[in-house]
């Protein structure tokens, strides 16, 4: 049996990565991670196949050409990431569902592609308050770059719905909970 496309999309700071990261180490769902493409070199110790696809911005482009990935994006003029085809028809074919964390235009067009095998979630913060709060508590960014994170954030939540389903994460176990159900109820469903 072929596997089914779970995508997820949040704004940055609503707890999307923790969440996947929680469903991944229950392991009761059959989920395996979709490795991205990128045209960035790698870094450190990140290996071709395991962290991304390492592609040349030429390379990349041409597989855009021919159709080969099902959502990317441009992030920096020569900087791509991107999800292919044959990343998630690998992991299907093995029976598994695939784990997308994109952005909301990546999500979209990978629903429009695969329809009713794809089930899309939207993690959301409380409040635009509450996530300026956590953005703020990471003391990782300048209030300048909190400011552009939760504008983005507010634009981000004007996609929220055209998701399938939407999860609230005011509370990271609740929250967990409900993808959970979510996706079981989508995998079993046939």
């Amino acid at each position: 049996m072929s596997g089914k496309i779970i995508i997820f999309s949040a704004p940055s700071g609503c707890g999307k990565s923790t969440i996947i990261g929680k469903l991944m180490e229950r392991g009761d769902l059959n989920l395996a991670f979709s490795i991205s493409a990128t045209s960035r070199a790698p870094r450190g110790a990140e290996r071709h196949g395991v962290d991304y696809y390492y592609l040349s911005p030429d390379e990349f482009r041409r597989r855009i050409d021919a159709g080969d990935f099902v959502e990317y994006e441009e992030v920096y003029q020569g900087r791509f990431y991107g999800t292919l085809r044959s990343e998630i028809d690998r992991i299907t074919a093995e029976g598994k569902n695939v784990v997308l964390d994109i952005d909301v235009k990546g999500a979209m067009n990978v629903k429009r592609i695969y329809g009713d095998r794809a089930l899309a979630i939207f993690v959301m913060p409380p409040s635009i308050e509450e996530l300026r709060r956590r953005l703020e508590g990471r003391a990782t960014d300048s209030p300048e770059v909190i400011d552009e994170r939760v504008g983005k954030a507010a634009f981000e939540l004007t996609f929220a719905p055209q998701y399938d389903c939407s999860v609230v994460n005011d509370n990271l176990d609740q929250a967990v909970e409900e993808a959970h159900r979510l996706i079981n109820d989508f995998v079993v469903a046939e």
